[in-house]
């Protein structure tokens, strides 16, 4: 048996390795997020995460995430911001939204500041429907590997991390509406939420479909 490999065709092997297990990124759409806090662009990873990307586009096409809620806000060892499962009627009156089909996992990348995943239920690779959550920490570590590791499919880009940071940065309660960790901005416990007190997603809508949107990014595998 022959254990010998010339560093010619050990480092051809790995290229191919690589190329084999991280797709590029040159295929990719940015999405304009809307919030009551300000407004960022996300780059999404069509050709690395193509059924994600497909998934979470079909809820974008259908106006689904329009007047959706940020109902989740966790920091330290796990620093998040969750959305994409809850809208509002105007009054504060808070529904869910209706969920498609579960999407496949695609765990390519990894879950590093400010890259967008999706949630799913605990135990369940395959799950992820309509939500969505920003690592607002490298929250690597603890999300690449458990429940067969979160969908990474897109990141932040320009100074968008400021918005995602401000939410990030409203307190929490817990309890509220049912929901523990959702994030209200000037909230007194006990009073009735309204409007202001909501972090919502006004829109999300495409703003760039070209196929090179995402040539000059490098996220981390």
């Amino acid at each position: 048996m022959q254990h010998s490999m010339s560093s010619r065709s050990l480092i051809a092997s790995a290229l191919i390795c690589l190329t084999t297990v991280l797709p590029h990124t040159g295929n990719a759409t940015i999405v304009e997020i809307e919030t009551n806090l300000g407004t960022f662009e996300v780059n999404l990873y069509d050709n690395a995460t193509p059924q994600t990307v497909a998934n979470f586009l079909a809820y974008v096409q259908d106006g689904d995430y329009s007047a959706s809620v940020i109902h989740r806000s966790v920091s330290g060892s796990l620093s998040i911001i969750q959305g994409g499962g809850i809208v509002t009627d105007g009054n504060a009156g808070l529904s869910t939204i209706t969920e498609r089909s579960p999407v496949n996992n695609e765990p390519v990348y990894s879950n590093v500041r400010g890259s967008i995943a999706m949630a799913k239920l605990g135990g369940q690779p395959d799950s992820a429907t309509s939500q969505w959550f920003f690592n607002v920490g490298n929250n690597a570590a603890n999300l690449d590997n458990q429940n067969g590791g979160f969908t990474v499919f897109g990141e932040v880009i320009g100074g968008g991390m400021t918005i995602v940071d401000a939410i990030a940065a409203v307190p929490t309660f817990n309890g509220v509406a049912g929901l523990n960790d959702f994030p209200l901005q000037n909230y007194t416990v006990g009073n009735t939420i309204v409007n202001a007190n909501l972090i919502i997603v006004n829109s999300i809508i495409v703003t760039d479909t070209m196929v090179d949107t995402a040539a000059g990014l490098n996220p981390t595998p």
